[in-house]
């Protein structure tokens, strides 16, 4: 940390007690100070000081022995310290986890992450979370934490130790903990309780007695198979290893020889997945069906036969924008563990596999996870129980959209656990008669609500989604009076007949507006396997169905309608048709659960109000001691946010207005997280390099706050030296060499040589011998890399540079473009500004697009390359491509439709997504996928045109 100018000396003509009694006065209003500041929980910054060690670690025994890759991240302190074992998602590796493992080892922990078995460079097959392998593997893992000298032991051959992860990992973190006792705390985020349930459901029942808000039925026998999923998943498991193809080699007809082999079918089928997990899928697959072979294998790997044996502290993170792994899975979970009075704290967020959460919702996961370590592993004093959810809200979820961070609700129990209270219920009546609802031959047209891993595909496609005529039963609430916030999963009673005797149906509560518009919150659908029912459609069965579990506002003035369809696109359907008959049981309401709770803005903000009383009353203080002083002098103090080591620069509500009238910037909010290298894009006039003059404090904005690592940013302020940029030209003298230039400069800054890192920002920036040579012998490119050595000088924390490449060739251009990536991996943060698309495209972890000085959109490449464009459409059955072909080429203004391995990738023009879907339906021909596929420079043109 670059150091900060000392504070103000105190005129020599004061008397000795007016000092006194103004010194008395603040060192009586700084232990309160003190005390807030010591509540945020933020750690001394030290990513730099954070090392590593590589091993790969033997685990098992005979034919499924393996060598695990894993790394290890110590932190800075020295001593024994607790562990965290860091365990990745399915289809990451090790490095998918290292920004978490850092994040904990600054917090002071010893962190271990690992690629699983089958994963990253890690030997052996995926047994899916297996108790005889990957659970095994990490007690393996445990067993290796405990005889090094760093980590912090309870007794011999027992570590101080926590597991954490998310999805694959949570559920290894679950399973973990009820066959290892060793394991002193967990925290598993979106994951699951049962795999059956998750890949079978069938809510067609109403857990009556467990007086949690998003109780789900657990699977019987059967269910309905969730077959997109499924496929998502096998796929991303199965794809062999090495070129992809083994035996793969010599003459064609060799090569084919060498496929037909029984060998070499069975790794190309079954990729990477032990024998016994292909053959579940492949039996699932092709019946749909839930056979006592597929429940043996999937209910292994679940951790809801073992619940009874967890003991370690459990803090349950789960998302409410997610179609693989709903909210009744952490629900389930906090109901086995807590029965055995083990510490559950629940968390849900908004996000999940269907939408990734906000960078502000992310880093406060992070800070969820390492407290609640701190807490069970470290003594420290906090929350131990309890339940918070976002605030809910009458938004749907789209696909590309960039969710933002929103308020969240806290309660000091989770409803239903241990010996809280169960949740309440609001019961509102519901009208409609009994209709008739039609299955196709096939399953096909079939309604399209959500599309695994995009979510809600309603409000990417006009907003609505896509229920066929003729499939589906509704009924409707009266108008609401005043809103409801639904927190948990809703029931009601339906009354079906079915001519064989058996349905699947699909349950789904939407939110339609006065003005007809309907929004299925989170793209969530409730599957029905429906058997034994009654066949004559004049005395139908009455069945209880849970709907999905959502968090929700419905508004004033809008209706609650319950559907239920005989279809659904991502699940496996009867190939036989038939007309059943749905109405509601008589009497029928829908049963809403509410939680009230503590409203909060985000989380530290109960801190916030905290620090600025105390602040209030240092002003009031500060005001009365320099009445003693005389006035002599104004003293400026900066108090840092409580999140503002982890997020280095931040703009609320920023406008830049002259006095003429013109408006540069407006109403500018965004923020920027370590460790990230953020491209600021937007047209000539977008308001981009008046925004990075307003940072650096060369001029003031007229309205909001900009935060440097939490203090407020303007001329003279002393956050400023953790800054370094290059804005508007290079501001090189021409008749000084580079290194002159260079040392000048640092001078200037009043900060030791020492300090200046020059000989480490020349070798960055790619500096050689001419570097001692006049700058006016320099051509555009050597004045550029000068510059950026200049604004490197320090290393500082954050790094701003305004068309950093101008004048580079293109190997000096990939050559900045690695330099600037490994900056931001050492824990810094790099912002660019430039109209290299390409560039910030392949440079860029995180864009802010502009356009007359407001912020367009903000969020991950990806996420803004995904917002629109071309789209890649997969059909269900390739043989359908030719026709497919012929209907999008029909339709009106599309263009060329190319065909590709994954499918036909065509740019709509006019035509919207929804238009294009429909019509593919209507001719019969099934789709599985329809995502956005476009570069950014096309997303950037899009966007910047809809401004």
């Amino acid at each position: 940390m670059r150091n900060a100018p000392g504070p103000a000396r105190i005129g020599s003509r004061l008397g000795a007690r007016p000092v006194l009694a103004a010194l008395i006065v603040l060192l009586l209003a700084l232990p309160a100070l003190a005390v807030v500041l010591a509540g945020t929980d933020q750690p001394a910054r030290a990513a730099e000081d954070v090392t590593t060690e590589e091993a790969r670690v033997p685990s098992g025994a005979g034919a499924d022995a393996v060598e695990l890759d894993i790394t290890l991240y110590l932190p800075p302190a020295g001593g024994p310290a607790p562990a965290v074992l860091l365990a990745h998602g399915f289809g990451g590796s090790k490095q998918s986890v290292a920004a978490d493992a850092r994040v904990l080892a600054r917090r002071g922990y010893v962190v271990l992450t690992w690629s699983a078995r089958g994963f990253g460079t890690s030997t052996g097959q995926i047994g899916l979370n297996d108790p005889r392998y990957e659970v095994a593997d990490v007690s393996t893992l445990i067993d290796l934490l405990a005889t090094r000298d760093d980590v912090l032991l309870d007794g011999p051959g027992d570590p101080r130790v926590g597991v954490a992860g998310a999805s694959y990992g949570g559920a290894v973190s679950l399973l973990a903990a009820a066959y290892d006792e060793r394991i002193d705390a967990i925290a598993p985020q979106i994951t699951w309780n049962s795999l059956t349930t998750a890949f079978f459901p069938d809510q067609a029942a109403v857990v009556t007695d467990a007086g949690t808000p998003a109780a789900v039925p657990r699977t019987g026998d059967a269910g309905v198979f969730k077959r997109t999923w499924a496929g998502l998943f096998f796929g991303s498991g199965s794809l062999p290893t090495g070129d992809g193809r083994p035996g793969a080699g010599g003459d064609g007809a060799a090569s084919l020889a060498d496929d037909l082999d029984p060998a070499v079918v069975q790794a190309l089928t079954c990729g990477r997945f032990r024998a016994d997990i292909c053959a579940a899928y492949e039996t699932a697959a092709s019946t749909g069906e839930l056979s006592p072979e597929v429940a043996v294998v999937l209910e292994r790997s679940s951790p809801a036969g073992v619940l009874d044996r967890i003991t370690a502290p459990t803090l349950l993170l789960q998302g409410t924008q997610d179609s693989l792994f709903g909210l009744g899975e952490a629900d389930a979970n906090a109901r086995g563990i807590a029965a055995n009075g083990t510490d559950v704290r629940m968390v849900w967020f908004a996000g999940g596999h269907d939408a990734s959460p906000s960078s502000r919702v992310t880093a406060e996961l992070r800070d969820e996870v390492a407290d609640w370590f701190d807490v069970h592993l470290d003594g420290a004093d906090g929350e131990s129980g309890g339940f918070r959810y976002p605030a809910p809200t009458g938004l749907g979820s789209g696909v590309g959209r960039v969710q933002g961070g929103s308020q969240t609700v806290s309660v000091d129990e989770y409803p239903g656990l241990g010996d809280a209270e169960p949740v309440e219920s609001r019961l509102l009546e519901l009208g409609g008669s009994t209709q008739p609802v039609v299955t196709p031959a096939g399953g096909s047209p079939a309604a399209v609500t959500t599309i695994p891993g995009l979510g809600s595909i309603g409000a990417a496609l006009a907003g609505s989604t896509l229920e066929i005529p003729g499939q589906s039963a509704a009924f409707e609430s009266p108008e609401l009076t005043e809103a409801v916030e639904v927190v948990g999963a809703p029931t009601t009673t339906v009354a079906v007949s079915a001519p064989d005797g058996t349905a699947t149906m699909f349950a789904k509560l939407y939110d339609v507006a006065p003005d007809g518009t309907a929004v299925l919150p989170s793209g969530l659908v409730a599957p029905l396997e429906l058997t034994g029912i009654s066949t004559d459609p004049a005395a139908p069965t009455e069945v209880p169905v849970t709907l999905p579990a959502i968090v929700h506002r419905f508004e004033a003035g809008h209706t609650m309608r319950v559907v239920v369809s005989s279809t659904d696109q991502a699940y496996a359907l009867p190939a036989s048709s038939e007309v059943s008959t749905v109405g509601l049981a008589e009497g029928a309401a829908l049963a809403a659960p509410v939680v009230p709770g503590e409203v909060q803005a985000t989380a530290g903000s109960a801190r916030w109000w905290v620090l600025l009383a105390v602040l209030a009353v240092l002003g009031l203080l500060g005001w009365l001691a320099a009445g003693l002083l005389g006035r002599r002098r104004r003293r400026r103090v900066s108090v840092s946010a409580p999140d503002g080591e982890d997020v280095p620069l931040r703009f609320e509500g920023v406008t830049k207005a002259y006095g003429d009238g013109f408006v540069a910037v407006r109403d500018l909010s965004f923020e920027v997280r370590r460790g990230q290298v953020l491209g600021l894009l937007g047209p000539n006039g977008a308001g981009k390099t008046t925004s990075l003059r307003m940072l650096m404090g060369l001029i003031r904005p007229t309205e909001g706050r900009i935060e440097v690592f939490g203090h407020a940013a303007g001329p003279g302020a002393p956050v400023l030296s953790r800054l370094g940029s290059f804005v508007e030209g290079t501001g090189l003298q021409p008749h000084l060499s580079g290194r002159d230039n260079l040392t000048l400069y640092w001078a200037a800054t009043g900060r030791p040589p020492a300090d200046a890192h020059m000989e480490e920002a020349i070798e960055i920036a790619g500096l050689g011998a001419a570097l001692d040579k006049r700058v006016r012998s320099y051509s555009q490119g050597m004045r550029q890399r000068v510059a950026i050595a200049q604004a490197m000088l320090g290393l500082p924390d954050l790094l701003v540079l305004d068309e950093p490449t101008n004048g580079l060739d293109p190997p000096q251009i990939h050559a900045m473009r690695d330099v600037l990536r490994s900056y931001a991996e050492t824990g810094r943060t790099v912002i660019i500004s430039s109209h290299l698309l390409s560039e910030i495209e392949q440079t860029c972890s995180h864009v802010v697009v502009m356009a007359k000085g407001q912020k367009i959109v903000q969020g991950t490449v990806e996420e803004i390359v995904g917002t629109g464009g071309a789209v890649l459409v997969g059909l269900a059955d390739p043989t359908d491509t030719d026709r497919a072909v012929a209907v999008l080429a029909g339709l009106p203004g599309v263009g060329e439709v190319e065909r590709s391995s994954e499918g036909l990738v065509v740019d709509l023009g006019p035509t919207t997504r929804a238009t294009a879907l429909t019509a593919l339906v209507e001719a019969g021909i099934g789709v599985d996928q329809l995502t956005p596929r476009r570069r950014l420079e096309d997303a950037f043109l899009s966007l910047v045109g809809e401004s």
